[in-house]
Protein backbone atom coordinates (compact mmCIF):
# COMPACT_ATOMS: atom_id res chain seq x y z
CA UNK A 1 0.00 0.00 0.00
CA UNK A 2 1.51 3.57 -0.86
CA UNK A 3 1.48 5.99 1.35
CA UNK A 4 -1.14 9.26 0.65
CA UNK A 5 0.61 12.73 -0.20
CA UNK A 6 -1.86 14.38 2.14
CA UNK A 7 -2.49 11.90 4.89
CA UNK A 8 -4.46 14.63 6.86
CA UNK A 9 -8.41 14.72 6.50
CA UNK A 10 -10.66 17.74 7.02
CA UNK A 11 -14.32 17.86 6.65
CA UNK A 12 -16.28 21.06 7.21
CA UNK A 13 -20.14 21.62 6.69
CA UNK A 14 -21.27 23.90 4.19
CA UNK A 15 -24.67 25.54 3.37
CA UNK A 16 -25.66 25.16 -0.19
CA UNK A 17 -25.37 28.56 -0.82
CA UNK A 18 -22.05 28.63 0.59
CA UNK A 19 -21.07 25.14 -1.76
CA UNK A 20 -22.82 26.73 -5.01
CA UNK A 21 -20.27 29.60 -4.57
CA UNK A 22 -17.01 27.23 -4.02
CA UNK A 23 -18.38 25.01 -7.02
CA UNK A 24 -18.77 28.44 -8.76
CA UNK A 25 -15.29 29.44 -8.07
CA UNK A 26 -13.83 26.19 -8.91
CA UNK A 27 -15.61 25.74 -12.17
CA UNK A 28 -15.17 29.36 -13.27
CA UNK A 29 -10.73 28.35 -12.20
CA UNK A 30 -10.88 25.26 -13.48
CA UNK A 31 -9.86 23.45 -10.50
CA UNK A 32 -10.10 19.94 -10.78
CA UNK A 33 -11.65 19.29 -7.46
CA UNK A 34 -13.72 20.57 -4.41
CA UNK A 35 -10.23 19.96 -2.72
CA UNK A 36 -8.41 21.55 -4.96
CA UNK A 37 -10.07 24.60 -4.89
CA UNK A 38 -10.49 24.88 -1.00
CA UNK A 39 -6.64 24.47 -1.33
CA UNK A 40 -6.47 27.34 -3.02
CA UNK A 41 -8.71 29.22 -1.28
CA UNK A 42 -7.08 28.43 2.00
CA UNK A 43 -3.39 29.56 0.74
CA UNK A 44 -4.99 32.84 -0.85
CA UNK A 45 -6.70 33.51 2.71
CA UNK A 46 -3.41 32.36 4.59
CA UNK A 47 -1.48 35.08 2.71
CA UNK A 48 -3.69 37.67 2.54
CA UNK A 49 -2.54 40.76 4.18
CA UNK A 50 -4.59 42.17 7.07
CA UNK A 51 -5.84 38.75 7.82
CA UNK A 52 -7.27 38.56 11.61
CA UNK A 53 -6.89 35.60 14.07
CA UNK A 54 -9.78 34.31 15.47
CA UNK A 55 -11.28 36.08 18.61
CA UNK A 56 -10.48 34.04 21.86
CA UNK A 57 -14.41 31.97 22.32
CA UNK A 58 -14.68 32.42 18.60
CA UNK A 59 -17.19 29.23 16.97
CA UNK A 60 -17.51 27.51 14.33
CA UNK A 61 -20.45 29.26 13.19
CA UNK A 62 -18.87 32.38 13.53
CA UNK A 63 -16.63 31.88 9.90
CA UNK A 64 -18.81 31.62 7.23
CA UNK A 65 -17.26 32.12 3.32
CA UNK A 66 -19.82 34.73 2.16
CA UNK A 67 -20.54 37.71 3.03
CA UNK A 68 -23.54 37.74 4.35
CA UNK A 69 -22.61 34.97 7.22
CA UNK A 70 -22.35 37.98 9.47
CA UNK A 71 -19.09 37.31 10.89
CA UNK A 72 -15.51 37.31 8.89
CA UNK A 73 -12.70 36.35 10.20
CA UNK A 74 -14.23 35.92 14.15
CA UNK A 75 -14.36 39.53 13.90
CA UNK A 76 -18.35 41.24 13.60
CA UNK A 77 -19.08 43.25 10.89
CA UNK A 78 -21.16 46.61 11.22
Amino acid sequence: MTELERPERLQIMLTSDELAALENWRFERRMPSRSAALRELLRRGLHADGFLTAAQGAKSQDFGILPNSGIVDGASRD
